[in-house]
């Protein structure tokens, strides 16, 4: 089943002075979802943005909010992320969490969940959640930084996970997430790839650009 490409910018990209706005601006440029990364300086060497700052822009955009929660504990900050207007939570199994229980947790408030898998995690580690998720985020750089090169062994990943996906028959939404631009992202859509992730790509030149860079991302 052929699934139609979603751009999802991460406003980590935008500029946080007029954050709103910015939300505002990519959403009537074009993008799908907005991808919010969530950083907590303990699990990632960054830190970003708590449910506060989410529920600020959630009324600046209709777009599904994907919201990708770098954090650990993940548990204890769910409903907070839910409140605050996310449609699509995603964790990390690298997290100290059981991640059975996070992932019930998000499904119980009816809001998809997700899978974020780092670089040096092998994608297998996926296989016994196959039944609850919504989405698998693989991340092509190391999560915490935007602006980082994209690690080429991510193609051998998505390409090995959209077999699983099949194999399953359950509509699972697959994400690739860092370094993503305009030369490679369609290899990463050849490699199964259906929800882009794009920051610096889709942020770059200002407002005016971002209908243009959006476009371009989808190959027009």
């Amino acid at each position: 089943m052929t699934k139609s490409v979603k751009i999802s910018p991460s406003i980590l990209a935008s500029d946080f002075s007029q954050l709103g706005d910015e939300v505002a601006a990519i959403s009537e440029a074009g993008a799908d979802y907005i991808h919010v990364d969530v950083m907590d300086g303990h699990f990632v060497p960054n830190l970003t943005m708590g449910p506060s700052i989410v529920k600020s822009i959630r009324d600046r955009s209709t777009k599904v909010f994907d919201v990708h929660l770098m954090i650990d504990p993940v548990q204890p900050y769910i409903d907070e992320f839910v409140k605050a207007g996310a449609d699509i939570i995603s964790i990390h199994p690298e997290a100290k969490d059981d991640t059975s229980a996070c992932l019930a947790k998000i499904k119980a408030h009816n809001i998809k969940a997700g899978l974020a898998i780092n670089p040096d995690t092998e994608w297998e580690v996926i296989k016994p959640y196959m039944d609850i998720i919504d989405m698998v985020i693989v991340m092509s750089v190391h999560p915490g930084f935007g602006g980082q090169k994209f690690i080429p062994s991510a193609i051998d990943k998505l390409k090995a996970i959209s077999k699983e996906i099949e194999k399953s028959g359950r509509d699972i939404e697959l994400e690739i997430d860092g370094g993503i631009n305009f030369e490679n992202i369609q290899s990463v859509i050849d490699a199964g790839a259906n929800v882009i992730v794009a920051g610096t790509t889709t942020f770059t030149g200002g407002k005016s650009e971002y209908a243009n860079n959006i476009s371009k991302l989808r190959g027009n």
